[in-house]
């Protein structure tokens, strides 16, 4: 994992905290105690994403994540005691993916984190290309990549894993799929379908549960 956070608090006791157990789960991390030496530190450094306390001498947390908005549109989670609602909507309207109320559980911080930057990576994705949970698929060059792994796939197990893929929940008859996959003229049997859902399977090794088999009825495809 190389994925640098940056935290953002005057309070030393709880930036040592955080540190502490984002570098346990194998995160690299920045320490500023206020806004104005979190925006001296983002030029040089460029954080994947940044967790920023409200209340801070100097700079508050709103003003910074406005300020740094200006520089680079950088993931920011708000760590606050102040919950109220207006604080909430409010810090997510000036740009913050996320909020969250001390005092917190780390493991929920670690959630939080984990949604945060799963939905940049995302968002940074070409618009040819689309995730699916650990999946991602490059319609163009019609390849798939699984954690990282390039996939090595027939055009048709391609075909089939795109169809389910981009079909998330949604149940196919082996009838439904051999017809949208191999089309109307093919004269072969449904166990065409079985048989490249089984290879696909494994293919996908520890994820081969992508591809759930609805007895009697179909396959569908869920994350």
């Amino acid at each position: 994992m190389d994925i640098t956070i940056m935290i953002v608090d005057d309070e030393e006791q709880m930036r040592v905290l955080v540190k502490t157990f984002l570098q346990n789960e194998g995160y690299s991390v920045v320490q500023a105690a206020n806004g104005i030496e979190a925006l001296s530190k983002i030029h040089k450094i460029a954080p994947d994403l940044i967790l920023v306390d409200i209340m801070m001498p100097y700079m508050d947390g709103f003003t910074f994540a406005e300020e740094m908005k200006k520089i680079k549109d950088i993931p920011l989670i708000f760590l606050s005691a102040k919950g109220e609602e207006w604080d909430k909507v409010y810090g997510l309207r000036i740009g913050g993916d996320d909020y969250i109320v001390k005092p917190f559980h780390p493991d929920e911080l670690l959630a939080r984190i984990e949604s945060v930057l799963r939905r940049a990576k995302i968002a940074s994705l070409p618009a040819t290309r689309f995730m699916f949970g650990p999946l991602i698929l490059d319609i163009d060059s019609h390849t798939a990549m699984l954690d990282g792994q390039s996939l090595s796939l027939t055009l048709k197990e391609y075909e089939l894993l795109h169809l389910l893929a981009k079909n998330k929940g949604k149940l196919f008859s082996r009838e439904q799929l051999l017809h949208s996959i191999w089309g109307y003229g093919y004269t072969g049997s449904e166990r065409t379908v079985d048989t490249h859902i089984k290879t696909l399977r494994l293919k996908l090794k520890g994820y081969s549960s992508l591809i759930q088999t609805i007895w009697g009825k179909g396959y569908k495809f869920e994350v």
